[in-house]
């Protein structure tokens, strides 16, 4: 599949998308949870709905899997992978920490990745092979090289009252050992401040596919390394995420799984 054709399509449905969420935003109606703390709201379902229609306009028979409406289609040319709205209790509490993260694979690789903050005006984007850029312009990761000097990132699992041990035994270990700690509240623009240098890495656990597809590619070409706890190279399906700038990758996965037990 031509990844040019690919990319403009992201856009479109990326663009749609954070205008949906633009209207939403400040002026919710309704909240829902899926969980005792996993919001959903019209504007996650608005949002998926002109993604989806977008994608489907150029791609009818593509396969989709979204957060809100699971997996549809076949897989005929490939599979897109979409969150809406990323960072959903951001937006529910007016926090403009939030995104539309829409991912395209081809036989379970990613080959494009598209995150737009439409509030920050922010636009991530990285095709295979041919590095990641925001708004346009090339974006590389940092070059700290000591665990002392980093800054990471982090994020907390949905079930955390039934991982509270191992999520606070990993963050206390980072926590003594790097210069801060600090977390944001999407995943996804977790992966894009790695990616463009504002923060040095990032893990999580307990994430999803739309969570991580996207923005895992655009940590990879932005010069970055992006692994499970164990050194596992990523995969869209892998529930738990370590991106960093490469240099203190091996220095943070050692300090991450003996905190977990």
């Amino acid at each position: 599949m031509n990844l040019d054709t690919i990319a403009r399509v992201a856009l479109q449905a990326a663009d749609r998308g954070g205008r949906a969420l633009c209207r939403c935003f400040g002026n919710l109606s309704r909240i829902d949870k899926k969980g005792r703390i996993d919001l959903v709201t019209e504007a996650d379902l608005a949002s998926e709905r002109v993604v989806v229609e977008t994608i489907r306009a150029h791609f009818p028979h593509h396969g989709i899997l979204a957060e809100e409406s699971g997996r549809s289609g076949g897989d005929d040319g490939g599979t897109w992978i979409i969150d809406p709205l990323d960072g959903t209790t951001n937006f529910a509490h007016n926090l403009p920490l939030f995104a539309v993260s829409i991912a395209y694979a081809e036989g379970g690789v990613v080959r494009h990745g598209t995150i737009l903050n439409p509030v920050r005006g922010e636009l991530f984007q990285a095709s295979a092979g041919r590095g990641a850029t925001l708004n346009g312009r090339p974006i590389q990761v940092s070059r700290t090289s000591q665990l002392a000097s980093a800054l990471l990132m982090t994020g907390f699992p949905y079930d955390l009252d039934k991982t509270l041990d191992t999520v606070v035994g990993r963050l206390k270990a980072c926590l003594a050992m790097v210069q801060g700690v600090r977390r944001p509240g999407a995943a996804a623009l977790d992966l894009c401040d790695v990616a463009c240098g504002r923060c040095d890495g990032f893990w999580e656990e307990r994430l999803k596919p739309w969570d991580t597809a996207a923005g895992a590619l655009i940590v990879t070409e932005a010069g970055g390394r992006v692994t499970d706890f164990d050194g596992v190279a990523f995969s869209p399906e892998m529930p738990s995420i370590l991106a960093t700038n490469g240099a203190i990758h091996r220095a943070l996965a050692d300090l991450l799984e003996p905190a977990g037990g």
